[in-house]
C-alpha cells in the first residue's frame, strides 16, 4: 500500500510502541487517527501529530473498538489501514494464574483486536490493510507465560484464517511477530513478575520494519535470532 496520504487508525497510539509507530507513519506522510483509553495521553499524542483526530476505546469492551473504527472513518473520510498496538501480559505458572486474569488477557489480546478488524473489514476497500502485533510467543510459548502465549497464538491463528478470507477482497493482513522489545511492557503486567529476559530490542527498528512491510504489502514480520526484523511477503 502507499503510505503517503494513507488514512491509518492506530489503536494503542499512546503506548511506547504505538507512539513510535505513529511517528514513523506520520514521517512517511500517513494521516493518522489515534485511539487509546486515556483522554489526556491521547490529547498529548494528537499534539505531536498536528492535531490528528482521536477516539477513546476500552479493550475490555469490544463494542467500543467497533465504535472507534466508525469514528475514525468519519474523521478521515475512510480508512486504508487499521493497526492494533496494544495488549496486556500476565506472568506466573498456569496453576497459579486465576481464571479472571486468564479471561482478561484473552479479552484484551484477542477479542479486542478482532473487534477492531471485524469493523474495519466491513468497510475497507481493495488495497487496504489490517496490521496486528502478536509476538514471538505465538510460535514459541514460554513457561510462566502460558495465558499470554495462548492469547498471542490465538490472535495469530485468527489472523491466518482472516488473511485467507480477505485475499479475495484485495485486503492485506500483516502480522507483526517481534521478539522482546525495550518498551517497559513486561513491567506493566496485570499480575506476576517477569522471568529473566534477554536485553530488549530497539522498538524503532521494529516500527521502521513495520512501515516497510506495509509499503510492500507483506503478510508477516518476524525477528531473526540476531534480532533483525525479517519481512515475509507471504505468511507460511
Amino acid at each position: 500500500m502507499e503510505i503517503n496520504g494513507a488514512r491509518v487508525l492506530v489503536a494503542g497510539a499512546t503506548g511506547v510502541l504505538g507512539g513510535a509507530l505513529t511517528a514513523e507513519l506520520v514521517g512517511r506522510g500517513a494521516r493518522p487517527a489515534l485511539a487509546g483509553r486515556d483522554r489526556a495521553r491521547l490529547a498529548r499524542a494528537a499534539e505531536d501529530c498536528q492535531g490528528a483526530p482521536t477516539v477513546l476505546f476500552d479493550a475490555y469492551a469490544p463494542d467500543s473498538c467497533a465504535r472507534a473504527v466508525a469514528c475514525a472513518v468519519d474523521a478521515l473520510g475512510g480508512l486504508d489501514a487499521v493497526v492494533t498496538v496494544f495488549g496486556t501480559v500476565a506472568f506466573g505458572e498456569a496453576a497459579v494464574v486465576g481464571d479472571e486474569v486468564a479471561e482478561h488477557v484473552m479479552a484484551v489480546n484477542v477479542l479486542a483486536p478482532a473487534a477492531f478488524f471485524r469493523a474495519a473489514l466491513a468497510i475497507m476497500q481493495p488495497g487496504s490493510m489490517i496490521v496486528a502485533f502478536t509476538g514471538v510467543v505465538a510460535e514459541r510459548p514460554q513457561a510462566g507465560m502460558a495465558d499470554y502465549s495462548a492469547s498471542k497464538a490465538a490472535l495469530s491463528a485468527w489472523l491466518g484464517a482472516v488473511r485467507r478470507e480477505a485475499r479475495t477482497a484485495g485486503i492485506r493482513v500483516l502480522e507483526v511477530r517481534p521478539g522482546h522489545l525495550d518498551t517497559g511492557f513486561a513491567d506493566r503486567a496485570v499480575v506476576g513478575t517477569p522471568p529473566p529476559l534477554p536485553a530488549g530490542g530497539d522498538p524503532r527498528d521494529v516500527v521502521r520494519a513495520v512501515a516497510e512491510a506495509m509499503a510492500a504489502d507483506a503478510e508477516l514480520l518476524r525477528t531473526a535470532p540476531d534480532g533483525t526484523p525479517l519481512v515475509e511477503r507471504r505468511a507460511r
